[in-house]
This record gives C-alpha cells, sequence and structure tokens, in this order.
C-alpha cells in the first residue's frame, strides 16, 4: 500500500472503501437495464455540469487527399468555446459512391503530448520526429486509425480540449508560466517539449478555474466527443446505426464516457485505461491526469459501472499486464464487475476484457484485435 497522503492516508482510502455504488446495475434494486440506464445517465450528467450555449456545428472541409492508402479530409466544426475542432476523416480510396460505411471514432491518448491530437493516430507525410518517437513509444510505431480506415471503415479523429487545433495558446496565458518557452522557435523540437512541460504544470490551474467556475473537465471532455459523432452522423458516407468509438489511455477514457452516455454509439473499445477508484485512490494517483476527476461520481458508481452504462452494448476492455498506471487488484476487480454486469443485463457475449503482457501501451497486436471486435459487431 502506497498510502501516498502519509499520516491522512486512512481519510482518502476508507472513504474511497465506503462508497457502495449504488448506481451499479449490480445493486439489488436494479432490474430493468432500460430504467437503470435512463436515471443513473441523468444523475452522471448532472455531475459533469456542462451546458454550454447552443452553436451551430457549422462543419467544413478543410481540404481533402489521399495518404497511406486512405482518403484523408482535414474537416472543422464550431465550439462555444475556443478555437474551432479540427478532425481527419479516413476512408478506403476505392470507396463506391452511395456506400455508407461504419464507422469509428478514434480517441486519441492524453500521453503528456498536447501539441497534436489527431495526428497522434494518423498517418501523415512528412511527420516530425518527435512524432515518430511518439508513436513507436506507444502504437508500436503505427498510426491505428489508418490501419483501420484500411479494413473497410470511416474513421474520425477528433482534438479534444487542450490537444491539437484545441491547445491552449501559450502566449496567450500570463507570461510567469511560460518563460521556457521563449526564444525557441514554435513548432521545433525544443519548443514542442517545453509546451509539453507548461502544459503539464498548467493542468491544475486549468482544473482549478473549471471546478471554481462550476463545471468538470470530463464535462467538456463528453460534450466535445459527443458533437465530434454529431458531425461523424451527419455524412452521407457513414451508416450512423454503426457508430462505434475506441481509443488507448486517455482515449480509453473518452471511450468510458461516450460508450457509457451517447445512445449512438453501438460498439466501444477501451484501451489501457481501466480500474477501480479506490484501488487509483490507494496506488496510481499521482500518475494520472486532472482530467480523469469528475468530484463526486464514485459516491454513485465505479469507473467500470460508468461503461456499462451503455446498457450492454459490445464492449471490449484492453488491460496491460504490466501496466503500472492501473493496479492489477483494480484491473482484476473491474473484469470481475463487468463480466457480472453483462451477465445480469442478459448479454454476456457482450463484453469481452483481455490481458496483454506488457506495459501501458496499444501495439500492432492488440490493435488487431481491437479491429476483430469492431468487424464481429459492425460488419
Amino acid at each position: 500500500m502506497d498510502r501516498l497522503l502519509g499520516n491522512y492516508a486512512d481519510l482518502a482510502e476508507r472513504t474511497a472503501d465506503a462508497c457502495r455504488h449504488p448506481g451499479s446495475f449490480l445493486a439489488e434494486e436494479w432490474d430493468d437495464p432500460a430504467i437503470w440506464q435512463r436515471l443513473i445517465r441523468g444523475k452522471v450528467f448532472e455531475l459533469l455540469s456542462y451546458n454550454p450555449p447552443k452553436r451551430e456545428l457549422n462543419a467544413r472541409l478543410i481540404r481533402r487527399f489521399s495518404y497511406g492508402g486512405v482518403q484523408v479530409e482535414l474537416v472543422a466544426w464550431d465550439q462555444p468555446y475556443g478555437p474551432p475542432t479540427e478532425a481527419y476523416f479516413l476512408k478506403p480510396l476505392e470507396t463506391p459512391p452511395g456506400v455508407k460505411l461504419p464507422a469509428v471514432a478514434a480517441l486519441h491518448d492524453h500521453g503528456g503530448f498536447k501539441y497534436y491530437g489527431k495526428e497522434k493516430l494518423t498517418a501523415l507525410p512528412d511527420e516530425p520526429e518527435i512524432l515518430r518517437e511518439f508513436k513507436n513509444r506507444c502504437y508500436q510505431g503505427v498510426s491505428w486509425a489508418t490501419r483501420l480506415a484500411k479494413r473497410g471503415y470511416g474513421v474520425l479523429v477528433p482534438d479534444i480540449f487542450l490537444w491539437g487545433s484545441r491547445k491552449m495558446i501559450a502566449e496567450e496565458v500570463p507570461s510567469d508560466f511560460t518563460e521556457a518557452l521563449r526564444e525557441k522557435k514554435p513548432g521545433s523540437g525544443a519548443y514542442i517539449e517545453a509546451y509539453h512541460e507548461f502544459c503539464r504544470d498548467y493542468e491544475t490551474i486549468v482544473a482549478k478555474s473549471l471546478f471554481m467556475a462550476g463545471t468538470t473537465w470530463p464535462g467538456i471532455m463528453l460534450y466535445e466527443d459527443m458533437r465530434a459523432i454529431e458531425y461523424l452522423a451527419s455524412r452521407g458516407d457513414v451508416d450512423r446505426n454503426r457508430i462505434a468509438c475506441g481509443g488507448f489511455s486517455g482515449g480509453g477514457e473518452q471511450t468510458i464516457y461516450l460508450a457509457g452516455l451517447d445512445s449512438r454509439i453501438s460498439c466501444a473499445v477501451c484501451v489501457c485505461f481501466m480500474t477501480t477508484f479506490a484501488q487509483t485512490v490507494r496506488h496510481n494517483i499521482q500518475s494520472h491526469t486532472w482530467m480523469f476527476h469528475l468530484p463526486h461520481l464514485a459516491k454513485l458508481l465505479d469507473l467500470p459501472d460508468l461503461i456499462s452504462l451503455s446498457g450492454g452494448i459490445p464492449v471490449q476492455v484492453q488491460y496491460g499486464q504490466e501496466d503500472s498506471l492501473f493496479a492489477d487488484k483494480g484491473k482484476q476487480e473491474s473484469h470481475e464487475k463487468l463480466r457480472r454486469i453483462y451477465e445480469k443485463i442478459g448479454r454476456p457475449e457482450r463484453y469481452e476484457g483481455r490481458f496483454y503482457p506488457g506495459g501501458h501501451q496499444f501495439n500492432i497486436a492488440m490493435q488487431d484485435d481491437a479491429f476483430m471486435w469492431f468487424d464481429r459487431w459492425l460488419k
């Protein structure tokens, strides 16, 4: 036991242990999945506390090109606050006119790497060395969204709040926080590394500001992901009845919320982001971003309960056996809980938990298993 709070460790650990998660479908009072889903989803949306002013999507195409064996469109849409979201939409080169493809929202990771978002999952010409190194570290050197599109999918890769096109512009925050960026050429490897250091340190200010303002980071994250699904469902070449989502690490967290709370999602793959809150409090809290924190959620649900709010859509969860960001006990407890929830819902075949040797990664073998899961349920 790590006892990260020292002589106050008992305060956090015992409080976490006392949470009985009354919103879990395993609680005795729940029998009807539809009623449970509707009521508990509403409570989670209250906790998310993000209800921005309405703004039209205003989706537009910026440019179209072919690369890596797929057609690539750079698209954009508006958000209520901040710059527009940019995204890549990928599909096979030889897609016949009028064909509606099964589609996947490919959700990028956190990775402590915010200068790029959508680029981390998409094969692009002239990739900078710092981006190639990141893909080698996390994805065994490949771009999984491009690989999936070649398999016959429409794949949308959007930037999320504080990444890529939605990143915080360092030059617009007080200069006291950005001294390390001065005299570095924007876009250079040195600038990007310094920018990531700035982002790491600045996350606390972002989170405190959002909480004090009456909203939450996960609330903004989910809103933007749901807006991406709105765009995806609007396309004439996408089958809106066959839309899935998936992602690794921070993309796995996005998958948990999006699959659990958006009924347009019909299948999901969550990679290396599943545990229990109690085990995270004990062992791994220092390893996680502020975007993981939704105040008071643990009084209602545990993390596996959240993705199960999908009501029993096909969900594959991939766990790294040596992934130090999540305690072994938390992974095993989550796997067992999801298995039991899907049994109680009456759809045990729609949950699959897979454990892989190695650490925090989404390697080619894991990607191939995820793709086969999508094939099984979307084709």
